[in-house]
């Protein structure tokens, strides 16, 4: 693909406002005396900060001596722009006469602004002991946003009884608000906050869109529609705000119907296709994943008047998800060209893409711009460059990503629970305030997105480091987190922790459950998985369309055809669930593993949309472990007709040439492959030891430890072939002499990595080892054989499932 021009830096933009003009003509124009005050109210409710300031100045030299309404404006204009010292600056030359209420509640306001906590609180203190003013409805809504983090909640709660005696919380929406927000980022206390939204006597739209929003981030998507229709019932008209939330929850519900119906509705009401409702639309149609959903989000996105990075980072990532990563590209290409600056967001998707493709080329451009504009770094931009390396094999530089993010984030928590670290006297003009200016310390989106990568590359020991910040930085309830962390143990082969998460956990909603039955199911256990289903069902908890491709695959990993039938009649007939792609590749996976390649052929003729080169990916797979040729090379024919690019079906086809002893044919495959310039995926085996990872390639001699692990090998190889191994040297797809096919199968970099572990690791530590491609046939045999003479548990986590081999037995029963 030809490398794209990523020139980011955008024309300024042309200000024509006539409500600007007007400002600016009345500030040349102006009497200090007379208009300054409306002046000035004007330039904040319009944002003009710019003109705010040229006003200051205007002022400056007037000498005119400015009352406390003017120096309080002046303290918001201040704060509202992004320049808090500024404003603290003002506020600290006021005479401490002239100081008001007001004064007091905009200082109070502006460090809750910037995500100065401690400050805002501290001031506020300051105020009831320094002077007789009592707090009005601003200032308490001031305070409770600088008590919405994890570390101040305790002080929250405190305000909350407060209010409560005090009336406030029934007299004023603001105050209810910031409650509802506090006890939900604060507290991860959804429960608290609807009480307090339902002992609201007065509610108006932001209130219900509150609320309802707050729902939706917690993935509690049918409270989120039950509220969507109390409102509605109430009399109130939803705004864009309101459908956004509501479409976002459709999106993840997967209930098109509905997201349909709300589309009719925006269009019969004439709201228009504005940013933020086009921008919806467009993620649920793609979400949504029915036949055909791509295209409609285009359409949506084609009739919009106005686009923005919003807009154009949701078709991106509609294309990402629809399996288009190439055209998701080019609009990633015609964006920039066309001016719009892409965000941390917008490079997470394109990141994907080029992983999907792959072409790593393209996604080491993209990490060279993140770089320079400074986004690197940031938590969703660091973790699909943490999932690319690793896709690519590149461990070293995934770890290196990973790391960025995770002392960044290790920074920011030290300096949040550091109660020394800060000056908490607001009187005080010599105070470095610049540790604050970037926030609290880690909030849990930091923490999921660490959790993340470090599932990604498989580091355990980070992974527990993260957990026991977590759990002092007093998100253990967070659900979030919870979540993130199930799915963490579960990728890092530690399935007994993600299941300890799960039962500690207070609240559980459908990502919970299905991170919890996909963990069991990619770890072979597919009874507890189908078990933890039927609880969930019990539960009252609604599955969505993930969770069914965990259930399918749990029957898919251990041959239950049946159950699998029954389980994917049941989404469409019990949930109104249409299947997808990634649903009839799990039938396919399922059929054609079990040897009924017939049946898996029928079965895709039979799909209602025609089946994509995922679908026709994993038949050929089938076709390879049962050496069945000619579908084989339909499917392979099926594959590069949908993408002549991908070296997979090359790759699949090849081998199955090879084990019919078609060395001709494997020959024309490869030269193929190199005319089009497609090379195979490295094999690579990764094991952690000691914070370290250990990388190893096939025949691998460079680790220092080299001589040390090939002495191991022999060893090895010597107990386990006296306990009865025999090497399966059709895993050696070369045509080479039987005693070297013998040599090679010792040199494969899962057997190095297990030896490397068995010289740096003791009992009873388990061994963990990750592998970026399915592991081999006499390796799944020898490592049995190794657990036994060893007495050592050994897990492997390739590219489809874990193996969990224990006394020569392996949790996949040697289906896989």
């Amino acid at each position: 693909m030809p490398s794209l021009s990523l020139s980011l830096s955008l024309p300024p933009p042309l200000n024509n406002n006539n409500k600007t003009f007007e400002l600016r003509r009345a500030i040349s124009t102006l009497d200090p005396a007379r208009d300054s005050h409306d002046l000035l109210k004007s330039c904040i409710r319009s944002r003009n900060f710019a003109l705010g300031k040229l006003l200051h100045r205007k002022l400056t030299e007037s000498q005119l001596v400015l009352d406390s309404p003017l120096l309080n404006s002046l303290i918001t204009l201040y704060s509202k722009s992004g320049q808090w010292q500024q404003a603290l600056s003002i506020f600290q030359s006021m005479d401490p006469a002239m100081r008001d209420l007001v004064s007091w509640t905009a200082i109070v306001s502006c460090f809750a602004n910037h995500r100065m906590h401690r400050h805002s609180l501290s001031t506020f203190i300051q105020m009831l002991r320094t002077t007789d003013f009592y707090p009005n409805e601003f200032s308490f809504t001031a305070l409770l946003r600088s008590c919405s983090n994890a570390e101040f909640f305790s002080t929250g709660l405190a305000v909350f009884g407060f209010l409560l005696k005090t009336g406030y919380l029934d007299a004023d929406v603001c105050v209810g608000c910031a409650l509802i927000d506090m006890f939900v980022k604060g507290g991860g206390d959804l429960d608290s906050a609807f009480k307090v939204f339902d002992k609201m006597p007065e509610k108006n739209v932001v209130t219900w869109n509150l609320m309802i929003t707050r729902f939706v981030h917690f993935s509690y998507n049918d409270d989120a529609f039950h509220l969507f229709f109390s409102m509605v019932e109430s009399g109130f008209s939803p705004d864009r705000f309101t459908l956004s939330s509501v479409l976002s929850a459709c999106a993840e519900s997967e209930l098109l119907a509905l997201g349909k119906q709300l589309h009719s509705w925006v269009v019969k009401s004439g709201m228009g296709l504005d940013v933020c409702v086009g921008s919806s639309l467009v993620d649920m149609y793609a979400k949504c994943g029915a036949e055909g959903s791509v295209e409609d989000a285009r359409k949506v996105f084609d009739r919009m008047p106005e686009r923005n990075v919003v807009s154009w980072t949701a078709i991106i990532a509609a294309y990402v998800q629809g399996g288009l990563e190439r055209e998701a590209v080019g609009l990633f290409g015609e964006m920039i060209q066309g001016y719009v600056a892409p965000n941390c967001f917008t490079f997470a998707g394109v990141l994907k893409a080029c992983t999907n493709l792959p072409d790593f080329g393209l996604g080491e451009q993209l990490h060279s711009q993140t770089i320079k504009l400074g986004i690197s770094a940031v938590n969703c931009v660091g973790n699909s460059l943490v999932n690319m390396y690793a896709r690519s094999g590149r461990m070293e530089c995934a770890r290196k990503c990973f790391d960025i993010l995770f002392e960044k984030s290790l920074i920011l928590c030290d300096t949040a629970v550091d109660p020394n670290a800060r000056n908490l006297d607001p009187e005080d003009d010599t105070l470095d305030l610049e540790t604050e200016g970037t926030g609290n310390g880690p909030n849990a989106f930091t923490y999921g997105s660490l959790l993340s990568g470090a599932a990604c590359i498989g580091t355990i020991s980070k992974g527990e480091q993260i957990h026991s910040r977590v759990l002092k930085s007093g998100f253990r309830n967070n659900l979030c987190i919870n979540n993130a962390l199930i799915s963490m143990y579960s990728k890092c082969g530690n399935e007994e922790a993600a299941l300890r998460v799960f039962d500690d956990m207070e609240d559980r909603n459908v990502i919970s459950w299905t991170s919890i039955i996909s963990g069991f199911a990619k770890h072979g256990c597919a009874t507890k998985a189908l078990e933890l289903f039927g609880e969930m069902l019990e539960a009252g908890v609604k599955p969505n369309g993930v969770t069914y491709i965990a259930v399918l695959s749990a029957c898919s990993h251990v041959g239950l055809i049946d159950e699998a039938w029954k389980h994917f009649a049941s989404m469409r007939r019990d949930h109104g669930i249409a299947p997808r792609t990634e649903h009839y590749a799990c039938m396919v996976d399922l059929l054609g593993r079990s040897g009924l390649l017939s049946e898996a052929m029928e079965f895709i003729n039979s799909m209602p949309f025609p089946a994509d080169a995922m679908v026709w990916r994993t038949f050929l797979g089938s076709c390879r472990i049962h050496h069945n040729t000619k579908f084989g090379e339909h499917a392979a024919k099926k594959v590069l007709e949908l993408e002549p690019h991908d070296p997979a079906a090359y790759i699949l086809l090849s081998n199955l040439y090879a084990a019919e002893g078609r060395w001709d044919d494997v020959a024309a495959i490869r030269k193929n492959m190199k005319l089009r310039k497609l090379t195979k995926e490295a094999g690579c085996s990764w094991i952690e030891v000691e914070n370290q990872v250990h990388k190893f390639h096939v025949g691998d001699t460079s680790h220092p430890e080299a001589q040390k692990i090939y002495d191991k090998l022999d060893e090895l190889a010597l107990k386990i072939r006296n306990l009865g191994y025999v090497p399966n040297t059709d895993s050696v797809l070369h045509d080479v002499e039987e005693e070297l096919k013998e040599q090679f199968l010792f040199q494969h970099s899962e057997k190095i990595a297990v030896a490397f572990a068995l010289i740096s690791t003791k009992k009873p530590k388990p061994i963990r080892i990750f592998k970026n491609l399915r592991v081999c046939g006499d390796c799944h045999m020898a490592i049995k054989y190794i657990s036994v003479v060893t007495g050592r548990e050994i897990v492997v986590r390739d590219a489809n499932r874990f193996h969990h081999f224990r006394d020569g037995k392996c949790s996949c029963n040697d289906y896989w």
